[in-house]
């Protein structure tokens, strides 16, 4: 049998009886295939050979910033044309073993530092996540003393107390009750997110003086020196009359309006909490009068706008006390605890007071009388003394180009002392606050340095620490002495004497700051707030726009969200409680707080 030649072979197959894959136009160029791209992938190289599997990206995600530069590369964005499946016994296959070896070390590394590693232990320095690191300081870099650590970050962890973020993802999520309840027959009207707060903008002036009522004493310079160790003053309960109305039941805000002086109404209190709404936590409300064309920014009995709240905005702020009736939540503090948000609260809202009565010279020939007295003081009806205290009312353009007619607010702000300036003479007003020291080792306390022993050395520390974990209250405090245009704050912080007991404590130092220095620091901008006020009116006049009769309003503040809700209410709404609508702040230190 001749053989057959290849070469016959192909020379006898006809041209055009062709087989194998359809060539189409839209996979090739010029009868070249290709793997189609879109305008937005990134030209890169041919071809990458150094390309693993998928096992080899699983293998401790070492491969993670590779994969992540491929996907940019020329044809990554679509499925390949000339993929080829690999077989199931060829996946696990590898010319080079890739597995990293590891050899164990000595636990002592260079200086004589013993690096542990696990989940660390309670009273130790612990790290905010999974596998806790920390280190202990030997004889080698730092030179620090034996027995004192550090946590791997660089914080200090050895103050008996664990690091607050170590598994708070687990953690059963806060539920806070809301400041008032809401009732059915409120009607929901609006719903404003705090980013949607964020962004507006209002720029005023600087306001006008309309009239002044009170008198005020000199502050004592004495307290801006710093106390010799076992030497601090004592905070002393005081009994002054010292009055917190609201705005529809001050009389000088009621004449002003029969005159057509503004057509909003507001205190500074009410005020300074809706211009700083967005740094807020806690719940809170605002009750909104519409009378005729005036609206009045209310606040009810006993609101907790006037409480002074403590580590409001803190990263782990103080635990409510567990409830016998909800079992799901259990945080650990005892019905009876005095570090619970509400008790903190009105400690430090009865040293408010009573350190601004302490901190000025009483005294009847050395003081400043402004024109007219005290709208509230009754000297047949009250028997304590009067306190240092002067109400300024001012008013404030809110305006707009597009507004037909000027859009105007009155603020009653307050100021608390008096004192000279060094160089003229001068008299300068004062708001005086104070901070309050608990426990700077017990849950809540925001990892505040303990002010006995930093206060003088670092205090920039202490007063940041503070910006942070009280960012709304200080807020709060700044605006007020604004709108009053006080020319300076005076901060006080105060300690107690024991941490386990909230009835003594004692004045650690007092330090001065200008208002609008102070917001700086702080990034507090008033054309914001002024922002916000402008916008809640707009919506109370639009919402009652072309309906005659009088309106109530209630804003209030989510207790779980960064959000507000403003609800229209029946006009009767609280007036069973109107007895406490005008009220005295009591001061007595067994009753610990101011009462409506």
């Amino acid at each position: 049998m001749p053989g057959i030649s290849l070469a016959d072979a192909i020379n006898g197959l006809n041209v055009n009886d062709e087989w194998g894959p359809e060539i189409t136009s839209n996979t090739t160029l010029d009868g070249v295939p290709y793997a189609p791209y879109s305008k937005s992938d990134k030209l890169g190289r041919m071809a990458d050979w150094t390309q693993e599997g998928k096992e080899g990206r699983d293998r401790g995600g070492r491969q993670y910033g590779r994969n992540f530069r491929d996907q940019q590369i020329y044809g990554a964005g679509t499925s390949s044309l000339f993929a080829v499946q690999v077989a199931e016994d060829e996946s696990s296959f590898s010319v080079v073993d890739n597995t990293r070896t590891t050899t164990k070390r000595g636990g002592f590394g260079r200086g004589g530092i013993a690096v542990f590693r696990g989940r660390g232990q309670r009273g130790g320095a612990q790290r905010g996540g999974r596998g806790g690191t920390f280190q202990r300081a030997g004889q080698g870099r730092g030179g620090q003393q034996q027995g004192q650590y550090y946590d791997n970050r660089g914080g200090r962890g050895g103050r008996g107390g664990r690091r607050f973020g170590w598994r708070d993802y687990d953690k059963p999520q806060r539920n806070r009750d809301a400041s008032v309840n809401i009732r059915p027959d409120w009607l929901m009207k609006e719903e404003i997110d705090f980013n949607r707060l964020g962004k507006l903008n209002l720029e005023t002036s600087e306001g006008d003086d309309l009239d002044s009522y009170g008198f005020l004493y000199y502050y004592d310079r004495s307290y801006d020196k710093a106390p010799v160790k076992n030497t601090e003053r004592k905070l002393i309960s005081l009994d002054r009359a010292a009055y917190n109305v609201t705005t529809s039941a001050d009389p000088v805000i009621q004449e002003l309006a029969e005159k057509n002086e503004a057509s909003i109404f507001a205190t500074s209190d009410i005020l300074s909490m809706l211009m700083c709404a967005t740094r807020s936590v806690y719940s809170w409300d605002i009750v909104i009068l519409k009378h005729g064309d005036k609206i009045f920014l209310d606040k009810r009995p006993d609101s907790s706008i006037d409480l002074v709240t403590v580590n409001e905005n803190a990263a782990d702020a103080p635990l409510e006390a567990d409830s016998a009736n909800n079992t799901q939540q259990q945080n650990g503090v005892k019905a009876d605890s005095i570090n619970t948000p509400y008790n903190l609260a009105m400690e430090a809202t009865m040293i408010n007071h009573n350190f601004a009565f302490q901190t000025v010279v009483e005294s009847q020939n050395n003081k400043i009388e402004f024109p007219h007295p005290n709208p509230f003081y009754s000297a047949n009806d009250e028997t304590d003394p009067l306190a240092s205290k002067v109400y300024k009312y001012r008013r404030f353009d809110l305006s707009l180009e597009r507004d037909e007619e000027p859009l105007n607010l009155i603020v009653r702000t307050e100021l608390d002392a008096a004192t000279k300036n060094n160089i003229s003479g001068d008299d300068q007003f004062l708001v005086i606050k104070a901070l309050n020291e608990f426990d700077y080792k017990a849950q809540g306390a925001g990892g505040a340095l303990d002010w006995r022993t930093k206060l003088t050395s670092q205090r920039g520390a202490v007063v940041a620490t503070e910006m942070k974990n009280n960012s709304c209250k200080l807020a709060r405090w700044t605006t007020q002495a604004i709108l009053a245009r006080a020319d300076q704050m005076k901060l006080g912080f105060v300690s107690r004497v024991n941490p386990k007991s909230a009835a003594n404590h004692v004045v650690l130092g007092v330090v001065g700051y200008k208002p609008r220095e102070f917001a700086g620091q702080m990034n507090l901008g008033l054309s914001n707030g002024w922002g916000i006020v402008r916008t809640i009116v707009d919506l109370v006049r639009g919402m009652s726009e072309g309906e005659d009769g009088d309106k109530k309003y209630v804003l209030i503040k989510d207790p779980n969200k960064p959000l507000i809700r403003l609800y229209e209410v029946p006009l009767n709404t609280f007036e069973d409680e109107d007895d406490g609508m005008t009220g005295i702040v009591a001061t007595d230190a067994q009753e610990g707080a101011g009462e409506e």
